[in-house]
């Protein structure tokens, strides 16, 4: 359980990390214009447990899917593949109105190279291993 919470965490800030530094990622919260941390905290902590549970059970299925072309481009289209799967993490946040935006392919690329590297270097410093 220790280990789903500090996953968790480390999602939702990285996911804040990437909407802080990519001008084609925003997180709006639910109402417009919100400014306060209590009315964007909840969505994003929402929005980190859609990212979850797309990188626990969607991601293995497309990474198996796609191993062929991961050979070919010497693992290059994992970042291709982060970058669809954080594009179907904002469409299922838009789905439920959660204001959580990215606005093409181009900026899913740069979110998902900041998300790996922030989750990694999340990790490194909290250091729960998955059981």
């Amino acid at each position: 359980m220790l280990a789903f919470l500090s996953r968790w965490g480390i999602t939702a800030a990285a996911l804040a990390v990437a909407a802080q530094l990519i001008d084609g990622i925003r997180f709006e919260g639910v109402r417009d214009g919100a400014a306060e941390i209590q009315d964007k905290f909840i969505p994003l902590m929402l929005v980190a447990l859609i990212s979850c549970a797309i990188t626990a059970f969607v991601k293995p299925i497309l990474t198996l899917l796609s191993i062929p072309f991961i050979l070919v481009t010497l693992g290059l289209f994992l970042l291709v593949l982060n970058a669809l799967l954080l594009r179907l993490t904002a469409w299922l946040a838009d789905g439920v109105d959660l204001g959580f935006h990215v606005d093409g392919f181009w900026p899913a690329v740069g979110g998902a190279i900041i998300i790996s590297v922030t989750t990694w270097i999340l990790d490194a410093f909290v250091g729960v291993e998955d059981e």
